[in-house]
């Protein structure tokens, strides 16, 4: 196993428990890389996940690092009993413990989106990553467009690369960006994310599709996230394109945070709690910078997304959940001017007046006597 993917610490009382880190997750089965592998036949094993940590709500990503109950003599599935403290993740595509982004655009075929592209850049930098952006194939346009997508990614803070699957320009400085790194390759459909793998992993053939010829806009080739070893070194995720991703890993307090073109001018503003939108001597405001426009559009809806979340918040606290069929089930809770006595303060209440009818016999029995 390559030192990209350290073995964690985990303290067991079972003999037979193993360590790995999950290379794929599909239709409830993991596929399991072992860490240490030297009293196991084999270097990978596939697992089911405990039902305790369903119960428990706790999912199972591809790069988690993950606890297993060795199988049991003639059994080749084994269980994941555990998992281990994740250091990072990215909730779209879902993947743990990644170092860095490596955010796919292609130049043409389709053509790059720069709205599209910031929603990936923010959603990976609030995702605490560090971020690349693959320029592909750019073989297909002339020198100075490229010239001109390489000055506008660096204006915005980010480092580009130029790459090309099929002519294979830039795949040496893109696999010096990934050796020794845990990294995942995110983007649009059809930007080639699966050909620049092949390209880096011949052995891999992943499928590939050509973009739409009709709307030019790219299919969806790769239905998983699976992490592939690379031959020089370190590990990289490939992951399903998107057309749309949302903001999740955003709140609004530190979006800002996540345009490095603003530097640290978010501190020099005059009130600490400056949305940078309308507020007098906001120093982002004064900034002249060409993404400001999908700022306040993305402010505006990851404000949207907080305000739903307290509401459903505030709704929850008249809700209750009852086990039916081993899954949690919500009902409304009544106001207690309606709620049935439970049976046990129904059983309280009787015996409460029982006591108090043999009081009365005793102090009766007094009396006569």
């Amino acid at each position: 196993m390559n030192d990209a993917v350290p073995t964690p610490s985990i303290s067991s009382q079972r003999e037979n428990l193993l360590l790995g880190t999950v290379l794929a997750v599909q239709a409830n089965y993991y596929r399991v890389s072992l860490h240490d592998a030297a009293h196991w036949p084999a270097s990978e094993l596939l697992c089911t996940r405990r039902a305790l940590l369903k119960k428990l709500g706790q999912n199972v990503a591809v790069g988690d690092r993950v606890a297993i109950e060795e199988p049991e003599w003639g059994n080749q599935r084994g269980i994941v009993a555990a998992v281990l403290p994740r250091q990072t993740f990215l909730s779209r595509p879902p993947v743990a413990n990644i170092e860095q982004a490596l955010i796919v655009c292609a130049l043409a075929d389709p053509a790059p989106d720069p709205l599209q592209l910031s929603r990936f850049l923010v959603q990976a930098s609030a995702s605490q990553l560090d971020v690349w952006v693959c320029l592909n194939k750019c073989d297909l346009v002339r020198q100075d467009e490229r010239q001109q997508w390489c000055d506008r990614l660096e204006s915005w803070g980010y480092r580009p690369l130029l790459v090309s699957a099929v002519t294979g320009e830039g795949l040496e400085g893109l696999q010096a960006a990934c050796s020794g790194k845990i990294s995942v390759m995110a983007g649009a459909s059809g930007a080639g994310k699966s050909s620049l793998l092949n390209a880096l992993m011949p052995s891999l053939q992943l499928r590939t599709q050509a973009v739409s010829g009709r709307l030019r806009h790219g299919r969806h080739t790769t239905r998983h996230v699976e992490l592939f070893e690379l031959p020089t070194g370190g590990w990289i995720a490939d992951t399903p394109g998107f057309n749309s991703i949302d903001l999740d890993a955003c709140d609004s307090s530190s979006l800002i945070r996540q345009f490095p073109e603003v530097g640290d001018r978010p501190d020099r503003c005059q009130f600490a709690d400056c949305a940078h939108t309308s507020e007098p001597d906001c120093q982002v405001r004064a900034l002249d910078w060409e993404r400001y426009e999908y700022y306040k559009l993305f402010l505006a809806e990851v404000l949207e997304r907080e305000g739903q979340e307290r509401e459903s918040a505030d709704g929850e606290q008249g809700v209750k959940y009852k086990t039916k069929r081993g899954s949690k089930v919500s009902e409304p809770r009544l106001s207690s001017r309606y709620r049935q006595p439970s049976r046990r303060s129904q059983r309280q209440q009787v015996q409460h007046m029982l006591g108090d009818v043999e009081t009365m016999l005793s102090a009766e029995d007094t009396e006569d006597f």
